[in-house]
């Protein structure tokens, strides 16, 4: 085979080395009468990134989105099992959901600025979330465009509209917007999908700098691009997880053979 080279604030009992860590406990997940997930259990190591590999409609999105309960704002859904954020549950009833989204930012396959100046949309969260004294602000925008390695780019313009930036350049603003509630994870949904080569470079190079600091998952059907991004890969495949593990075992000597059958190209 081929094997293709891998380049809420915390609970105060929690170690700042595992901060970010997700985990899922046998969790399972319903649309309605569509069983979605079965079973997951995997846990994500902090500061790190892991991808998320398998077939269309295998259930990569579905988990993805269940980690900061986007999955509620869909009639009919249910779940069995855990997933826990720092070893406290995300379904804890007690939960605040929107503290929870604020720790666990996400961006999306298709860029989705707000119709709002540069500066807006990376003021946004720090707004609504009591931050008014326009110092603080502007000190979050700059860092955070700083943090997605934009800021030189659109310095001289951040009072003009968001989406006149390039498709790229909108990513980038959108990756900003969620950095700058000052999340412990990431998720990325497919996030340079839609990009030319230049861009998706770009977008790979700033998850690279970003695991630093932050726990990252990131959704992708571009196997090269998990070979090259991630520390870890999960394969997915009809709703369950069929193997997790550092990314060159994975791509080099996976344990199961369907996972090999779909690294290989021979199905998906």
């Amino acid at each position: 085979m081929t094997a293709v080279a891998p380049v809420a604030r915390p609970a105060p009992a929690a170690a700042a080395n595992t901060i970010g860590t997700i985990e899922a406990r046998d969790f399972s997940f319903w649309y309605g009468k569509k069983q979605a997930l079965k079973g997951i259990s995997m846990k994500v190591p902090p500061r790190s990134v892991t991808a998320l590999i398998g077939p269309s409609g295998c259930g990569k999105s579905t988990f993805l989105r269940s980690i900061n309960r986007l999955n509620d704002l869909i009639p009919a859904v249910r779940h069995e099992g855990d997933l826990c954020l720092d070893e406290n549950s995300v379904y804890n009833p007690s939960l605040d959901v929107v503290a929870l989204r604020q720790r666990v930012g996400m961006v999306f396959q298709r860029w989705n600025p707000f119709p709002k100046s540069i500066y807006e949309n990376v003021a946004y969260g720090p707004r609504i979330n009591g931050i008014a004294d326009e110092t603080s602000l502007d000190e979050i925008v700059e860092r955070s465009l700083r943090r997605t390695a934009i800021w030189d780019e659109v310095k001289d313009r951040l009072r003009t509209s968001a989406l006149g930036l390039s498709g790229g350049q909108q990513q980038r603003v959108c990756i900003a917007r969620a950095l700058a509630n000052q999340p412990e994870v990431l998720l990325l949904d497919e996030p340079a999908s839609a990009l030319d080569p230049s861009s998706t470079q770009r977008i790979e190079e700033l998850v690279y700098e970003l695991k630093r600091e932050l726990t990252i998952i990131i959704v992708t059907h571009n196997l090269q691009q998990a070979a090259r991004a991630s520390e870890y890969t999960a394969f997915f495949f009809t709703g369950e997880l069929v193997e997790f593990g550092p990314t060159e075992q994975i791509f080099t000597s996976p344990r199961e053979e369907r996972t090999e059958a779909y690294i290989t190209g021979r199905f998906g």
